[in-house]
């Protein structure tokens, strides 16, 4: 499953790096010379020059600089040799800067965008005994797909007997009558009563009274009203249902699945790779964009457990190496459910990106990434702008990336202190 990162630099040492050509770091350190590298080409026994370069961006820089030392005649310092003095700082003063920004105190967050898909949850099969109530009974009428079923709403008919649903957290497992206890006895009595019917009060214990609403019920089904329920005689659901796939056909004998349905609000499901799984806990915020680009909030409702599957969906690679298609690939399913169902308009099904809030840092000090400078010997620094227009290399750690802005920290750095940006 594809993620990307949303107006983030990742820190060095990832694939995504924010590496000195990318913000401009070379141009301004090409005064650094390593003199392990003047008698090479940058490419070395690790592999050839494109790769040396690739991953040791500043190598390159390097052999311009000594390139100019020898034809000019002028040395390396004439543009400034990165190192380190005893306070911290860089020994050499580096150039003044095209430009300059302040260092800010805000907040920054982290943001990933991956892929999902708009439906209505999972979906669940609706099964019904095999041979009702006396054996032999067939399926008379079932619902279409896509309808939306409610508390009393028929799910299918059996011998024009209506089953009908009801809400609740746990099924019908066994026939109730009165002297019954239970829970089960709650739910009954709780549908009963909101649906209409009195004469009983709702609680645990299946009395006369509840046999009396029962026969009513059964009445108006057009049942036998015999005033005891039992678990073919009607479907528990948590609430309305949306019916996904009618398997059924009138006139086949009654069992097996009837139908499959699911929820009737529309939710956003994503299968996250599991090597992110930080990034994701129920509350999670994120934004949804649809496929007409416009957006909605979303909460992450639920985390799944990491399942594997082979992903078969491998691009080749060279003879005689794994091209990574027979690559066990983990992911986790995650739910979100969208604030608003107006929002989505009328999108049922589709494709959507979801922009997760992956991480947050407040009240820290940032500037813009093109602002750090790559140090010789690994590290960043900032060109810090005294007043007087004198320029000082400062050694910072960086620490998140978003939005073309990355937390810093470093001696004498605060909220207003003036740094160079390139052009």
């Amino acid at each position: 499953m594809e993620l990307r990162k949303s107006g983030e630099v990742s820190p060095p040492g990832t694939t995504d790096v924010a590496t000195p050509e990318r913000n401009g770091l070379v141009r301004r350190d090409e005064g650094a010379v390593d003199d392990s590298a003047a008698d090479g080409d940058g490419g070395g026994p690790e592999g050839p020059p494109s790769h040396r370069r690739r991953r040791r961006p500043l190598r390159t820089a390097v052999i311009v600089a000594i390139a100019v030392a020898v034809v000019g005649g002028a040395g390396a310092a004439a543009t400034g040799v990165i190192g380190g003095d005893g306070d911290g700082s860089d020994a050499s003063a580096p150039d003044a800067p095209p430009r300059t920004t302040k260092v800010q105190r805000t907040t920054l967050t982290r943001t990933e965008t991956v892929n999902g898909s708009l439906g209505h949850g999972d979906t669940t099969a609706v099964a019904a005994p095999a041979g009702g109530r006396g054996g032999g009974d067939v399926v008379t009428w079932v619902p279409e797909d896509g309808d939306v079923l409610r508390r009393g709403d028929a799910v299918y008919r059996v011998a024009e007997r209506e089953v009908p649903l009801l809400y609740g957290a746990i099924p019908l497992y066994r026939t109730l009558d009165v002297g019954s206890e239970g829970e089960d006895v709650r739910l009954l009595e709780r549908n009963l009563a909101a649906l209409g019917y009195s004469g009983f009060t709702v609680d645990d214990e299946y009395t006369s009274g509840t046999a009396a609403a029962v026969r009513d019920w059964q009445e108006d089904l057009g049942r036998d009203e015999t005033g005891a329920v039992r678990p073919a005689d009607a479907v528990v659901a948590p609430g309305p249902r949306r019916v996904a796939d009618v398997r059924a056909v009138p006139g086949a004998p009654l069992g097996g699945t009837v139908l499959s349905w699911t929820g009737t609000e529309r939710a956003v499901t994503v299968d996250l790779d599991a090597s992110d799984e930080d990034l994701v806990r129920k509350g999670t915020k994120a934004t949804v964009t649809l496929p007409d680009d416009t957006t909605v909030r979303a909460e992450v409702t639920d985390v799944g457990t990491p399942t594997t599957s082979r992903d078969g969906g491998g691009s080749g690679g060279g003879s005689g190496g794994s091209d990574g298609s027979d690559d066990d690939k983990a992911t986790l399913p995650v739910e979100l459910k969208v604030a608003s169902q107006k929002g989505l308009g009328r999108y049922q099904a589709a494709s959507v990106e979801v922009s997760l809030k992956a991480e947050s840092r407040e009240n820290v000090l940032a500037v813009p990434v093109n602002a750090l400078v790559a140090r010789h010997g690994g590290g960043y620094a900032v060109d810090v702008v005294e007043p007087d227009g004198d320029v000082r290399r400062v050694p910072v750690e960086p620490g998140l990336f978003a939005d073309s802005m990355v937390e810093v920290s470093g001696k004498g750095l605060t909220a207003g202190t003036v740094v160079g940006v390139p052009k």
